[in-house]
């Protein structure tokens, strides 16, 4: 067992961001490796929109759970490599609907083979069936604790609750 391992919760963030960090950069290098210009930052709206003819800026942070700010700086970075196109919306003008300019449906055939490998690598690596699939239910299950808790007031709570317990007076 590492340092970090032995550590348990307390490095929780640091390892989710460790192992983050190292899966993004080698599936950049991949990507790379192919002659393929494309960041997996753009990856939410990008996969998104290929699976849909257009979005707006707030169907899309509602879809990836981000702020509208975050949303419409990956489209203003989208659109500045001519990958996405804005239009508005027909019904009303103040919304912005977006969706994948030629250049970006070209450049999503490319891809494709990609994600498909990048799929099967990863469920070789983590072991395939169940335990891919377990790894992915837990993942799942952390997300929704830990939007279901306020976690600072949890933290916070149990400090003073400890502070004030007749063990510590």
């Amino acid at each position: 067992m590492n340092y970090y391992q032995s550590l348990g919760y307390l490095v929780l963030g640091s390892r989710l961001k460790r192992l983050s960090e190292l899966f993004l950069s080698e599936i950049n290098k991949s990507y790379r490796a192919e002659g393929i210009v494309f960041e997996t930052t753009w990856f939410p709206v990008f996969y998104l929109l290929s699976e849909n003819n257009s979005l707006s800026i707030q169907e899309l942070c509602e879809k990836i759970e981000v702020t509208h700010p975050a949303a419409s700086q990956l489209v203003t970075n989208l659109k500045s490599k001519g990958l996405v196109i804005t239009t508005t919306s027909p019904e009303d003008a103040r919304k912005q609907l977006v969706q994948l300019s030629p250049a970006g449906r070209k450049l999503l055939k490319k891809i494709l083979p990609v994600w498909d490998a990048i799929r099967a690598t990863m469920e070789e690596v983590v072991g395939g069936g169940a335990e891919s699939q377990a790894l992915l239910d837990t993942l799942t299950h952390l997300e929704t604790a830990f939007k279901s808790v306020d976690i600072v007031k949890s933290i916070t709570d149990k400090i003073h609750s400890t502070e004030k317990s007749p063990a510590n007076v």
